[in-house]
């Protein structure tokens, strides 16, 4: 398998590390199982990443045609639903632009972590979206993405930021993108709850 680190390092900032995402190594591929129960076995510190993303702020069917047109509308979603304050949506189109000119976030599998720091947020916003025709982005391994984890987080720390969450979160989005029973129930998923519940029960025992 070849590894996201390959990729890249950096966000739109230029700080934050690509191969982040796959640093934990107590992070591990769940093995395939019928049904989805015991999906993954989380590891200490994340099991309530998932509150972080809300129904309202995903989509399980984005329209874009190409890359840039998928982070336009991954970012009117967030705004659409409230999650992203709407002084901050074209900084943060910008920024996922800028992030994308450096390296593709597309880490292989299907799957796109697109990640930045926006001036002025106080907390980490942040949608899971599905895309089932599959976008053209540059991905380590030349698939087309199907799932897209967007991640906006703040500049600096404050009371509802902390680094080292966002650094645990990121590795927990990381196993969930390398775990096949993930990949194959998030592309299934009818509505925008179902993909939430889905990130619930892979933090679950």
């Amino acid at each position: 398998m070849r590894r996201a680190s390959s990729v890249g390092a950096g966000d739109a900032r230029g700080d934050e590390p690509h191969a982040l995402w796959y640093a934990d190594a107590r992070v591990r591929p769940a093995t395939p199982v019928s049904g989805r129960a015991m999906l993954a076995r989380p590891t200490p510190g994340k099991m309530n990443h998932w509150k972080k993303f809300k129904p309202k702020a995903c989509s399980v069917q984005l329209k874009a045609g190409d890359k840039d047109s998928a982070l336009r509308e991954v970012v009117e979603q967030l705004l659409k639903s409230g999650a992203l304050p709407e002084q901050h949506g074209e900084g943060a189109v910008r920024a996922l632009f800028e992030r994308e000119k450096l390296a593709s976030t597309g880490v292989g599998m299907g799957v796109a972590i697109p990640h930045v720091k926006l001036k002025g947020l106080d907390s980490v916003v942040c949608n899971l979206c599905v895309h089932h025709q599959g976008l053209e982005w540059a991905a380590v391994d030349g698939e087309p993405v199907h799932i897209l984890f967007t991640v906006l987080r703040p500049e600096r720390e404050g009371e509802n930021y902390k680094e080292s969450e966002h650094i645990q979160m990121m590795s927990w989005i990381a196993s969930l993108s390398r775990t096949p029973d993930f990949r194959r129930f998030a592309t299934q998923a009818k509505t925008k709850t179902d993909l939430v519940d889905l990130l619930k029960e892979m933090s679950a025992v």
